[in-house]
């Protein structure tokens, strides 16, 4: 299942790059021992056998099942109204411990992001004051951020990964056929399952 990428309210499939495997690294050695004089016989020789058995192993083991957006996931999902407060947001997400937080329609749509780093740079003295914070009371729609990136249970995790990556965010909500929060991966998912889920090989 694609990404896709939504700006108040209009939805559209997010542009990610194929994922495809990664050329063995024996085989940019080999590339170059081919070309470099100073390289004898033996070396190449030598080179091709390695690259050799890496193809045998590579036909003679099993591929991997994809991990999968449901495998990592957070759930329940926590979200706060669009017309809920920086100091209700603030509250929450300390007490959770929450670093993003999806923000819902009244119909449970998402139709924002915001993370901590939003709330203290709209309301800095949050940390400190707490409700008594001169922007304690703004609404949350006022400094949500609009255009939210989402994945669907289905949708494979490197695609995640290189989303997250590519634009620097720190965590992905995941959401069902009807556009509503059933999820929600961090970085720290994604090393949770790298953990779990044990090595991981290398794809571009």
């Amino acid at each position: 299942m694609a990404i896709v990428q939504a700006l108040n309210g209009v939805a559209e499939t997010y542009p990610v790059k194929p994922v495809t495997p990664r050329a063995p690294l024996v085989d940019a050695v080999d590339s170059q021992a081919g070309q470099d004089p100073r390289h004898p016989a033996g070396d190449r020789t030598k080179l091709a056998a390695q690259q050799a058995y890496q193809e045998q192993t590579k036909q003679t083991r099993p591929p991997k099942p994809a991990i999968l957006a449901r495998d990592l996931m957070t759930t329940p999902v926590v979200t706060l109204p669009s017309d809920a407060t920086l100091v209700e947001a603030w509250t929450l997400m300390t007490r959770r411990a929450f670093r993003h937080l999806p923000i819902s329609s009244v119909h449970g749509t998402l139709v924002g992001m915001v993370s901590d780093r939003d709330l203290t740079r709209h309301a800095p003295d949050l940390v400190i004051a707490g409700i008594q914070s001169t922007a304690a009371h703004r609404r949350l729609a006022e400094i949500m951020s609009p255009r939210v990136l989402s994945a669907a249970p289905t949708t494979d995790i490197r695609e995640i990964a290189r989303v997250m990556m590519d634009e620097r965010v720190g965590a992905l909500p995941i959401l069902d056929a009807n556009r509503q929060p059933v999820g929600i991966i961090s970085k720290q998912d994604l090393l949770r399952g790298l953990a779990n889920h044990g090595p991981i090989e290398l794809w571009t």
